[in-house]
């Protein structure tokens, strides 16, 4: 589908009458993400996956600002509209999730309640995101390196080493989540960094003082990092109510899909008639 600047690779699945639900993947992510958890949340709901600019078969078809939240969040709200989405439940993890918030306080008629798993608002300060732009740069031109589906594979071996991803690489679903990894283009993600990293994107601690929409936090109990930012995120938004996973790291829908779900549910369901 072309809208305006976007091609998006997406899937409307379930039964329509049901809530829906859009999932935003993350970083090196895809539209099949969050798979385990929908089959999980069952008929219960309506679900919109996609591929991200930069991630999957989706075009970006303008230049490369369109790599951008702004513009990445507009084409969101452009493709609900043209799907005739009045309203539905958002989640987003880590970058999906940065994007998420984005969408929640610049459009919230469009959105129910949002989950953001292992998310930020990005960086306060003009000094952290000049350091933070660097370092994705530098990660960045290695993915732009990349000529070989070996490289590949070793540049998202060293990716999940990272501590935040505690030890996801002993997980059973770890193979399979490279698999699905593998199917991104380095070239692509390289923008996607580039243009929509941290570093890039708008800061919105002091917007999400104001949202309105309720928002679940969920953040792993081994990624230390995400803890100490979502609590701050639970201080500045009042409307915000943290939940630490047990046992796992930045990714807690693959590393425990049933807790994810168990927390994703309760919290979408209540006062909404689920």
């Amino acid at each position: 589908m072309n809208l305006e600047t976007y091609r998006f690779n997406y899937s409307l699945a379930g039964n329509l009458q049901k809530p829906l639900i859009l999932f935003l993947h993350g970083f090196m992510g895809n539209i099949e993400e969050f798979d385990e958890a929908i089959k999980l949340l069952g008929d219960n709901f309506s679900y919109l996956t996609l591929d991200l600019p930069g991630h999957g078969k989706t075009q970006v078809l303008g230049n490369d600002e369109y790599h951008q939240m702004e513009y990445i969040a507009k084409g969101l709200i452009n493709l609900l509209e043209e799907l005739k989405i009045e309203k539905c439940f958002l989640v987003g993890y880590s970058m999906g999730g940065r994007l998420a918030l984005y969408l929640t306080l610049h459009f919230p008629e469009k959105f129910i309640k949002v989950v953001l798993e292992s998310a930020s608002p990005g960086l306060e300060t003009n000094l952290e995101r000049l350091a933070r732009i660097k370092s994705d740069s530098q990660i960045a031109k290695k993915l732009t390196r990349i000529s070989e589906q070996s490289e590949f594979h070793i540049f998202l071996d060293n990716w999940y080493n990272q501590p935040i991803f505690s030890n996801i690489q002993n997980h059973p679903k770890y193979q399979k989540m490279i698999e699905s990894r593998l199917e991104n283009k380095p070239l692509e993600l390289a923008k996607s960094l580039q243009f929509m990293g941290t570093g890039y994107q708008p800061s919105l601690w002091e917007n999400m003082k104001e949202s309105k929409i309720p928002l679940l936090l969920l953040v792993g109990e081994n990624d230390e990092k995400f803890i100490k930012i979502n609590t701050l995120m639970s201080y500045r938004c009042k409307i915000a109510q943290l939940k630490i996973i047990s046992q796992v790291g930045h990714n807690t829908h693959i590393e425990n899909t049933l807790s994810f779900v168990q927390n994703l549910h309760q919290f979408i369901s209540v006062g909404c008639g689920v």
